[in-house]
C-alpha cells in the first residue's frame, strides 16, 4: 500500500472553508486540488466549454450542412463497441433533426476488423454514399479515406485515438479533440459527436442545447470506454447520469430492466459492470447492429425483445470469456520469464480477447496482449498498467504487425501469423526496458488515512461528491491503521467472505470479494486495511458498506522515546525544584498555565492551533499525521508503558511524557504535530508552530489517572524506600538506584523517585550526600507527621487537583 505525503496545512485549510470532513480534504489535497477553488470548481463538476473553443468545428458544421440541403446521401460510419455506438446513434440523431438523408454502417469485428477497411469503402460508393463521416475511428486510415475520395465520395473524420506513428493523418476535415486543440482533449467518442451535434444544431440556428437529450449516450461511452473523468467529461458523465435516469429512450429503458438496473439508484458501475458490457455483447460476438437499433428505436416492444437478446449474448460471452481465460492461464505458465505477456492460439473468439487480456493484465500486472488466430492471420487485443506505453509498445514492434491502433491503456493489431513469435520476442523486450520490478508490483494508493469511528454513512456520501469515479478520478481507498478483521463468514459458495471490521472502538460492516472466503489476516492481528466507504442500499434501507481492498499486519515504523534522560540524573533534578512555581504560577511551552481551556480554537502568538478529536481512536490519528510527512511528537502519561503498548500497532513518531514536556517544554519545537495520547493533569497550553492534537478516550483518562496517582501518592512508596534504607538494603550507586526504582512491572519514575528523597530528607529520615550518590537511613530520627514536610504537601496539593481535573464531569464527558 502506497500512502503519499500531504500538507496537512492545505487539508485542514480546505476542511474550514469548504465545510468538509478531514477525509475529504485529505482526498482532495492529494489529488492536487489543495486550492479551495480548485477543489469546488473539481466537487461541482461545472467545467463547461463553449463551441467556439474547437477550432474548425463550426467549418465542419456548415460542409455538412451543405450536404444536407443539397440532398446528399450521408453514411455514419462507426465501430462495435459503446462508444462507437453510442456516437453513431448521437450524430445520427443529430443528422436526422436537420433533415439530413443519412444512414448508417457498423463494422463486424469479424468480418471488416477495426475501423474503416478498404473492402468497406468500395460496398459504400456501390450504394451511393456522397458523404462518409466516421465515428470513433479513422485518424489512422489514411489509404482508406484516399480511396473513399477517389471514388468520389466526401470524407469527415471524426475520432479520438492516437494517430499513426509516422504522424500521417487523412487528408480531409478531422474533428479530433487533441489535434483540433480543444480544451478537453480527453473526449470519447460520443463526446466528440455531441460536440458536432451541438455545432450542426447551431448551424441551423437552433440552441444547442436541444443536444442535451443525448447526454445519456454520452455518459454511456465516457464510461464504458475508459477515458478520464476530469475537467468537462466529469460533468458530461455526472449530467449524463441523471439523463439515463429520467431517460425517455425505451430501449434504454428496456435495458436498464433486463440489467436490472433501478434508475433511481444509478451510477458509473452500473453502466461499467451492467449496461455497457450488454451494449457491448453484439458487437463482440456477432454485429453491433443490435446494439444500435436498441438506442434509436422508439418502438417499445422492438426495444425490449432487442434488450433481451443482448442480455442472451451477454450470458453467452461470459461463457465464451471464461473458456478463453482458462486458456490463457494455462499458456502463461509457458510463457517466455519477462515483463509482459503475448498470448496467441487457435479457437478464441477476437470479440473477447480484450475482456480477457484486462483480466490477465490485472492478474499478472502485466502488459498482456491476446491474438486469436485463424487461418495465416491474428486479431490482437492488449490491455496494459498503469506505467506502461501499450502503443508505444506496439509502435516499437510495428514491422511485425500488418496494422495496429489504440491508446496508453488500450490497443488492437492484425499479425501474420509467422510473425507472432517474433512480435512476442520484439514486444517482451520493449517491456523489459521500460519497466522495472517496481513498476510490476500492483500498489493499492491510498487517499485518505481514516479513524474507525469516521467510517459513516455520512462520510460515505460526502465522498460521493467526489464522484463520477473511474480512469482519472478512481474509487477513494481510505487507510484504516491498527484494524481487527473479525467474525470472518464465507458468502457465495466460499468465493468471497464478509466480516466485521473494528477499528477505534468503532465496527464496521466489510466484505471481501474473490479471496477464497478467507481472511489475509488473522483475528487477533492488528491489521493495516485499505478499503473503499460505499453505500448500500437494500430493500429501502440506506448504510455504510465497507470493501476490502488489501490488508496486512501492522509493520509500524519506529517510536522514539524522548525526554526520558538519564535515571540518576532525573532524580536528583526533582530535589531543586520551585515547588511554589511548579504548581500555580502561570508558564508556556507545554507546562501548565491557570484556568486554560485544553480545546480552545485558534490562536495568536505563539500558540499551537487545536483539533479537538478526544474518543475518535488513537492510531487512525497518528497514522494520519504520520503520513503527512510532518514530524509528529505524542505525549502520553507514562512514555514507556505508551512506547509498548502502541510499537506494534503505529509507529514513526516521537513519543514523550507530560513530566518531561513540561520540564522541557522546548522539547516540542522541531515537531509540527503534538499529540496528546493521555491527558495531562491540568489545564495545558502549548507554544510553537502547528497544531495540538486532543486525542484521549476514556481508557486513557483513566489510565492518566493510575498514573498521576503512582506518581503522587507517596504515602506507600515513602514507607517502601524508608523501610528497605532502615534494614541496609542500599547506601549508594547502583543499590539506590534500583532501591529508589522499584520492583514489579511499572518500575518508578525518576521524577518519582526524587519527590521520595526530596520528603524523606525534609523530614530528616535519611541523609543525602550530594556530592555523590550516598543516601542512607538517619540514626534514631524522630517520629513525624509526613505533613511537616513542604513538599510533601505541595505534592499532596497536586495530587488533589490533578484528581478533581481527571474526574470532573467535563473531562468525562468530553473524552466519551
Amino acid at each position: 500500500m502506497s500512502v503519499s505525503p500531504y500538507a496537512f496545512a492545505a487539508a485542514s485549510r480546505l476542511s474550514a472553508e469548504l465545510s468538509c470532513s478531514h477525509v475529504l480534504a485529505q482526498v482532495l489535497v492529494r489529488r492536487g486540488l489543495g486550492e479551495p477553488e480548485a477543489a469546488r470548481a473539481f466537487l461541482a463538476a461545472g467545467v463547461r466549454h463553449g463551441l467556439e473553443e474547437w477550432p474548425g468545428l463550426a467549418q465542419v458544421a456548415e460542409r455538412i450542412l451543405d450536404h444536407v440541403q443539397r440532398g446528399s446521401q450521408i453514411t455514419v460510419h462507426g465501430d462495435y463497441d459503446v462508444d462507437g455506438v453510442c456516437s453513431t446513434a448521437i450524430l445520427v440523431r443529430a443528422l436526422r433533426t436537420i433533415g439530413a438523408r443519412v444512414d448508417w454502417y457498423l463494422p463486424s469485428r469479424i468480418d471488416d476488423g477495426y475501423g474503416l477497411a478498404a473492402a468497406t469503402v468500395e460496398r459504400l460508393a456501390g450504394r451511393g454514399t456522397n458523404l462518409l463521416i466516421t465515428v470513433d475511428c479513422a485518424v489512422t486510415a489514411v489509404e482508406e479515406v484516399a480511396a473513399a475520395k477517389a471514388l468520389g465520395m466526401d470524407v469527415i473524420v471524426t475520432d479520438h485515438h492516437s494517430p499513426r506513428a509516422d504522424g500521417a493523418l487523412p487528408d480531409a476535415p478531422i474533428v479530433h479533440p487533441r489535434l483540433n486543440g480543444y480544451p478537453c482533449p480527453e473526449l470519447c467518442a460520443a463526446g466528440v459527436a455531441y460536440k458536432l451535434a451541438q455545432a450542426l444544431v447551431a448551424a441551423i440556428g437552433e440552441d444547442p442545447a436541444l443536444c442535451d437529450e443525448d447526454l445519456d449516450l454520452v455518459a454511456l461511452a465516457t464510461v464504458a470506454d475508459v477515458v478520464p473523468l476530469q475537467g468537462e467529461n466529469r460533468r458530461l458523465v455526472r449530467e449524463g447520469l441523471k439523463a439515463i435516469a429520467g431517460t425517455r429512450k425505451v430501449g434504454l429503458r428496456a435495458l436498464m430492466e433486463v440489467a436490472r438496473v433501478d434508475p433511481s439508484g444509478l451510477d458509473e458501475s452500473a453502466i461499467g459492470f451492467r449496461l455497457g458490457p450488454r451494449l457491448n455483447a453484439a458487437g463482440r460476438l456477432y454485429r453491433a447492429d443490435a446494439g444500435l437499433e436498441l438506442l434509436l428505436t422508439d418502438d417499445r416492444e422492438r426495444a425490449r425483445a432487442v434488450a433481451a437478446e443482448l442480455d442472451a449474448v451477454n450470458s453467452e460471452r461470459r461463457d465464451v470469456e471464461t473458456r478463453i481465460r482458462f486458456e490463457a492461464e494455462a499458456l502463461v505458465a509457458e510463457h517466455p520469464a519477462g515483463n509482459a505477456l503475448v498470448l496467441a492460439a487457435d479457437g478464441w473468439h477476437p470479440g473477447v480477447i480484450g475482456i480477457v487480456a484486462s483480466r490477465i493484465a490485472e492478474r499478472h500486472h502485466r502488459p498482456a496482449v491476446l491474438i486469436a488466430l485463424e487461418g495465416d492471420e491474428g486479431s490482437g487485443s492488449g490491455r496494459s498498467i498503469p506505467r506502461f506505453d501499450l502503443l508505444g509498445g506496439l509502435n516499437a514492434s510495428a514491422r511485425h504487425l500488418l496494422r495496429h491502433g489504440g491508446h496508453k491503456a488500450a490497443a488492437g493489431l492484425t499479425i501474420h501469423r509467422d510473425e507472432v513469435d517474433a512480435f512476442r520476442a520484439s514486444f517482451l523486450a520493449y517491456a523489459n526496458e521500460m519497466l522495472t520490478e517496481e513498476d510490476l508490483r500492483p500498489e493499492v494508493r491510498i487517499d485518505a488515512v481514516a479513524q474507525g469511528d469516521a467510517l459513516s454513512l455520512d462520510l460515505a456520501e460526502e465522498l460521493q461528491e467526489l464522484a463520477p469515479f473511474g480512469m482519472g478520478n478512481p474509487g477513494v481507498s481510505l487507510l484504516v491503521p491498527s484494524a481487527h478483521l473479525i467474525d470472518p463468514e464465507p458468502m457465495s459458495e466460499g468465493r468471497h467472505v464478509r466480516f466485521t471490521l473494528s477499528a477505534g472502538g468503532a465496527k464496521s460492516r466489510c466484505v471481501a470479494f474473490g479471496n477464497g472466503g478467507t481472511l489475509p489476516v488473522k483475528p487477533d492481528e492488528p491489521a493495516d486495511a485499505a478499503v473503499r466507504l460505499e453505500i448500500d442500499r437494500w430493500n429501502g434501507a440506506v448504510s455504510p458498506k465497507l470493501v476490502l481492498r488489501r490488508a496486512q499486519r501492522c509493520a509500524p515504523g519506529a517510536i522514539d522515546v524522548v525526554g526520558e534522560g538519564e535515571f540518576h540524573a532525573g532524580w536528583r533534578r526533582e530535589l531543586d525544584r520551585d515547588l511554589d512555581a511548579w504548581s500555580g504560577a502561570e508558564t508556556r511551552g507545554g507546562v501548565a498555565r491557570a484556568h486554560a481551556d485544553l480545546a480552545a480554537p485558534a490562536h495568536v502568538g505563539g500558540v499551537r492551533l487545536t483539533r479537538d478529536l478526544r474518543g475518535t481512536g488513537i492510531a487512525g490519528l497518528l497514522g494520519d499525521l504520520v503520513a503527512s510527512g510532518e514530524p509528529v511528537l505524542a505525549v502520553a502519561a507514562h512514555a514507556p508503558a505508551r512506547a509498548r503498548a502502541l510499537s506494534e500497532r503505529v509507529g514513526g513518531f516521537a513519543l514523550t511524557s507530560w513530566c518531561a514536556l513540561e520540564d522541557a517544554p522546548e522539547l516540542a519545537e522541531p515537531f509540527v504535530h503534538v499529540v496528546a495520547v493521555d491527558p495531562p493533569t491540568r489545564p495545558t497550553v502549548h507554544t510553537g508552530e502547528g497544531w495540538t492534537h486532543l486525542a484521549w478516550g476514556t481508557p486513557e483518562l483513566d489510565f492518566a489517572l493510575r498514573i498521576h496517582e503512582w506518581d503522587f501518592a507517596l504515602r506507600d512508596p515513602l514507607t517502601a524506600v524508608y523501610r528497605a534504607l532502615r534494614a541496609g538494603r542500599a547506601s549508594g550507586g547502583e543499590a539506590v538506584e534500583q532501591l529508589l526504582r522499584g520492583e514489579g512491572p511499572q518500575p518508578r519514575s525518576a521524577a518519582l523517585a526524587g519527590r521520595l528523597v526530596r520528603v524523606l530528607t525534609e523530614l530528616g529520615l535519611v541523609n543525602l550526600d550530594r556530592e555523590g550518590p550516598g543516601l542512607e537511613a538517619a540514626e534514631n530520627p524522630e517520629r513525624t507527621a509526613l505533613e511537616r514536610s513542604a513538599a510533601y504537601v505541595a505534592y499532596q496539593r497536586r495530587l488533589e487537583d490533578g484528581r478533581r481535573f481527571l474526574t470532573s464531569a467535563n473531562m468525562r464527558r468530553q473524552a466519551a
